[in-house]
C-alpha cells in the first residue's frame, strides 16, 4: 500500500519588497519647494544671529524655521532622488551666499545721513549685517546635515521600496540633524554668546532634540504630502524616471 505523500514543507518566499520609484524634474512642484526651501533657509540665517533664552533653554531666532528646510528635504529627496535633492541642496546653497553677498552690498551703499537714515542704516547693519562666522555656520551645516539626510533616506529606500517611508524619514533626519547642529554650534556659538562648556552642551542638546521631535512630531504630515505629490506627478514611477531610481542605488 503506496504511503502518503508528505505535506510539502519548503519555505515560502517572502514577497519581495516593491521596487524603489522617483519623478523626473518637469511639474511645477520641484520649483514651489525648492523656493520655500531657500527662503526658509535665508530667514533661518538671519534669525540665527539673535541668541535666544527661553527659561533654562538656550537656542537662536531661527528656531521655528529651520526644521521646515528638512521636512522639505525629505519630501524632494523622497520623491526626486539622490541627484535632484542634491541640486535643491546646492542652489539653496548659493542662494543663500548670494543673499548675504545682496546684505553686505546694501549696507555698503552711502546713505541718507540726517537722523532718520542713521537709525536706518544702524537698523539694517544690526538686522541684515552679515557675520561672517554665522554665514559659514549656516551654510556648512545645511550642505552636511542635508547631504547625509538625504543620502540615507535614498538609501533607505533602495532598499525597501515604496514600504517603511514612516522609518527613513526618522532615520534620515536624526542623522542629518545631528550633524547640522552639531557642526552650526560649534562654529556659531562663540558670536551667539555661548560663553562656556555648559551653556554649548545645552545648545547643542537642545538644538538637535528640538529640530528632531519637531521632524518626529510631522511625520504624518510629511507622509501626506508625500503621497498628494506622487500622486500629481506624472512622471512618478514611469519608465522616464527609471535611470534616476538606478543611479540613486550606486
Amino acid at each position: 500500500m503506496p504511503s502518503p505523500s508528505a505535506p510539502d514543507a519548503s519555505p515560502v518566499a517572502a514577497p519581495a519588497p516593491t521596487a524603489a520609484k522617483f519623478a523626473s524634474i518637469g511639474s511645477p512642484y520641484f520649483g514651489i519647494m525648492l523656493a520655500f526651501m531657500a527662503v526658509v533657509l535665508i530667514l533661518s540665517n538671519i534669525g540665527a544671529s539673535k541668541g535666544v533664552a527661553i527659561g533654562p533653554i538656550i537656542t537662536d531666532g531661527g528656531f521655528f524655521l529651520f526644521p521646515l528646510a528638512y521636512i522639505l528635504g525629505d519630501v524632494i529627496s523622497e520623491v526626486y532622488g539622490f541627484k535632484v535633492a542634491r541640486k535643491a541642496i546646492f542652489t539653496t546653497f548659493a542662494l543663500s551666499v548670494f543673499a548675504s553677498v545682496c546684505y553686505w552690498v546694501i549696507i555698503a551703499l552711502p546713505g541718507f545721513d540726517d537722523e532718520f537714515g542713521v537709525a536706518k542704516q544702524s537698523a539694517l547693519e544690526g538686522a541684515l549685517g552679515p557675520v561672517p562666522q554665522i554665514v559659514l555656520a549656516s551654510l556648512l551645516a545645511f550642505l552636511a546635515g542635508q547631504t547625509i539626510n538625504s543620502w540615507i533616506l535614498v538609501k533607505m529606500k533602495a532598499r525597501s521600496g515604496e514600504k517603511s517611508l514612516w522609518a527613513r524619514l526618522m532615520g534620515s533626519s536624526g542623522a542629518g540633524e545631528f550633524v547640522d547642529t552639531l557642526i552650526f554650534c560649534s562654529i556659531a556659538a562663540s558670536v551667539i554668546g555661548i560663553a562656556d562648556f555648559g551653556m554649548f552642551v545645552n545648545y547643542v542638546v537642545v538644538g538637535f532634540v528640538y529640530k528632531t521631535l519637531v521632524e518626529f512630531l510631522f511625520v504624518p504630515v510629511t507622509s501626506l504630502v508625500i503621497a498628494w505629490i506622487k500622486k500629481r506627478e506624472p512622471s512618478y514611477g514611469a519608465p522616464t524616471a527609471a535611470a534616476v531610481t538606478t543611479a540613486d542605488r550606486a
